[in-house]
């Protein structure tokens, strides 16, 4: 097999692209240093106490300490939130199509997913105790209704906002059923279904961790969070939320970026490359 040879235009966009990812990444790491400055600056100058603001060496140290323990939580959280992010996508998606299939249902529906989907996350927690008790059960159940109307409302509009000439331009070419949802119908609702996934995972995480620390989980990052409040040890809430900031950032730029490009590259979406 031959390897395949770029055009000139597909080189010049590749080269920009690399470029920009490595001006991206010097702006990063400046920022980065410059907030490490100010911390260690802030610390030096001993405005607050070390009890309040530990200094960004005693933090590092407080990762060294926590070690595999940390992994261990992160683990735990990780299942969690993927558990709960897949049946939550999984619902919302069924839902969504079938508010589309029934009009009236979809129209009342609608109107609740939007009053839910405003609803805080932290709210469910009181309702899962009692309802489901002090579990996993009742801190997927947190993670699920927090994220599952986003879904909902997503694929909903986002099918629903398909305009109607490219649904009739496909049938009059003989597509219908399967093949007209699968080429038509998914394609021009890729934009509005990734906004709300992306949206989705976002309140999830905000729910998992608000969930593990009121819920008193006995793993997790959450878990990590509370016991530094209890024993009042900053450093270790200061690397839980590090890690929280990290795990966030690398899931946003590694996974929900790259997946809505391809996405959009596969169906014929990115103005990019136009």
């Amino acid at each position: 097999m031959q390897p395949r040879k770029y055009s000139v235009e597909e080189k010049t966009r590749k080269k920009k692209s690399q470029r920009i990812n490595l001006n991206d990444l010097a702006n990063t790491i400046l920022f980065f240093a410059a907030f490490l400055g100010i911390w260690q600056l802030t610390f030096m100058l001993g405005i607050w106490p070390k009890v309040a603001l530990p200094s960004p060496a005693m933090v590092a140290q407080s990762f060294a300490e926590l070690n595999f323990s940390l992994v261990v939580n992160i683990a735990v959280t990780m299942w969690r939130l993927l558990i709960g992010f897949a049946i939550s996508i999984i619902l919302g998606v069924c839902i969504g199509l079938t508010m589309v299939k029934f009009k009236d249902f979809g129209k009342t529906m609608s109107s609740f997913a939007v009053g839910l989907q405003s609803f805080p996350s932290i709210a469910w927690v009181p309702f899962a105790i009692l309802f489901i008790g002090l579990n996993e059960y009742g801190i997927l159940f947190v993670v699920i209704m927090s994220s599952v109307f986003s879904v909902i409302l997503s694929t909903y509009n986002g099918i629903r906002s398909i305009p109607p000439i490219y649904i009739r331009a496909a049938r009059n070419l003989g597509a219908k059923g399967v093949s007209l949802f699968r080429f038509v119908m998914i394609p021009a609702a890729t934009p509005s279904l990734i906004s709300g996934i992306t949206q989705a995972w976002s309140f999830a995480w905000h729910a998992l961790i608000g969930a593990e620390i009121l819920m008193a989980a006995s793993l997790g990052l959450g878990h990590i969070l509370d016991v530094g409040r209890e024993f009042q040890l900053m450093d270790q809430i200061i690397a839980s939320m590090i890690t929280i900031f990290a795990i966030g950032l690398v899931f946003d730029r590694l996974v929900f970026s790259k997946l809505a490009n391809r996405l959009r590259e596969r169906w014929g979406l990115n103005q990019s490359n136009e």
